[in-house]
């Protein structure tokens, strides 16, 4: 049995990387380039408004100007639009800045009369409310780097430079086994003696919010040769398997065996830790194999602290294993040394509380817990306002 630290040291030193690829932009949310970014094209395309007003051609020494202004400008407007002698343009935001104006006043600064309008020149200066072309990047300036995820406001940049494709980490495929005679399916009537599956649907959740979405979820009895069909298929067809159950060392646990006979090399099984100590992690080939305790803390706890940072730095994320951040303790804490604690818990005004209900089995607490709190495997007690590492889901 290896410390949590050892383990997540393993884990960072063998880590995995994902195939790269290209995605289509609008498929792109919550995965991470592959490449760095270059632009194609200068934004803005052309010299165009900032607002809507009146582009003219600056001239210095005059206190005030009165030019006649009967042409108009929209925005996406196409032609080739040349600024006259004592001219003013009528112009809109985004449109393009005519020949030889180089400044936009703003409508509401300007007196009309007739044709005519009249500003105080004093109040502005010359190149005013005009984008120039390049402003925001020339073509081949460096907008994304390699690594960066993509968020909704890098979807709009890289759409603002015309980009339909990005070069991106493709996610791993996943197939998940969940064992156990006593899963039923959520909708059916409970019958005695079994209960409803839950891993199922949180592991596929939170696969999905990784940005997984190639998922196969398969169910098994108790039965060695069944489970071992079903591992022989799934790793032959998944870049990583789940396994929920079965790896601790009752008489119908099977699954430590069935990776074995599947030529699965393990890095690690059993790990100083409360919920989750029957973790078992190895691979084969370029795959990760997870075999998770069957409980329903111990399965989430345990995706959380190694499943995930392994799949976020197969999908290129960097700094997978630092927990979210610190804060203070809202209350005492007590427990035995020789287990890493990890605690449901919730972030709230700047402090962390302990919930109630922290047994395997429970899921109460999951329903309102929006992190994990690490207490290390060396400490009984911690007083209120002590320092504790914690994790966002």
């Amino acid at each position: 049995m290896i410390s949590v630290e050892e383990a997540k040291n393993l884990l960072n030193q063998h880590q995995l990387s994902g195939k790269t690829g290209t995605v289509a932009l609008d498929e792109s949310l919550g995965l991470f380039l592959s490449a760095d970014i270059q632009s194609p094209i200068d934004i803005p395309f052309f010299d165009n408004s900032a607002m809507d007003g009146y582009a003219i051609r600056w001239q210095d020494g005059q206190s005030s100007r009165k030019l006649r202004a009967e042409t108009k400008i929209r925005a996406g407007e196409i032609g080739n639009f040349t600024l006259g002698e004592d001219e003013a343009i009528r112009i809109f935001t985004g449109a393009p800045i005519p020949n030889g104006a180089d400044t936009v006043i703003q409508q509401e600064l300007v007196s009309i009369e007739g044709n005519l309008f009249n500003f105080d020149i004093e109040n502005f200066s010359k190149g005013a409310n005009v984008r120039k072309k390049g402003a925001q990047n020339t073509t081949g300036t460096l907008i994304a780097k390699k690594g960066s995820e993509i968020t909704p406001g890098m979807i709009g940049l890289l759409a603002s430079v015309g980009l339909d494709q990005v070069p991106v980490y493709l996610p791993p495929t996943v197939g998940i086994i969940l064992t156990g005679d006593e899963l039923m399916e959520v909708g059916e009537p409970l019958s005695f003696g079994k209960v409803y599956d839950s891993n199922g649907h949180v592991l596929k959740t939170y696969l999905q919010k990784l940005g997984v979405k190639a998922i196969e979820i398969a169910k098994s009895i108790d039965d060695p040769d069944l489970l071992q069909s079903q591992i022989n298929d799934f790793i032959q067809r998944y870049d990583v398997l789940i396994i929920s159950g079965g790896i601790s060392v009752g008489e119908f646990d099977f699954v430590k065996k069935g990776l074995e006979n599947a030529s699965v090399k393990e890095l690690f099984y059993k790990i100083k830790q409360k919920p989750g100590k029957p973790l078992y992690v190895g691979f084969r080939d370029h795959q990760w194999i997870f075999a998770l305790p069957g409980n329903p803390a111990s399965t989430l706890t345990c995706f959380n602290q190694y499943v995930k940072p392994c799949l976020e730095s197969w999908m290129g994320k960097s700094n997978t294993w630092q927990p979210t951040g610190l804060l203070p303790l809202k209350e005492d804490y007590r427990k035995k040394q020789g287990l890493t604690f990890f605690l449901k818990a919730k972030e709230q005004n700047g402090s962390i509380e302990i919930l109630s209900g922290q047994e395997s089995f429970n899921l109460i607490s999951y329903g309102v817990a929006n992190c994990i709190l690490e207490i290390p495997e060396d400490i009984e007690f911690l007083p209120k306002g002590s320092m504790v590492k914690f994790y966002k889901w």
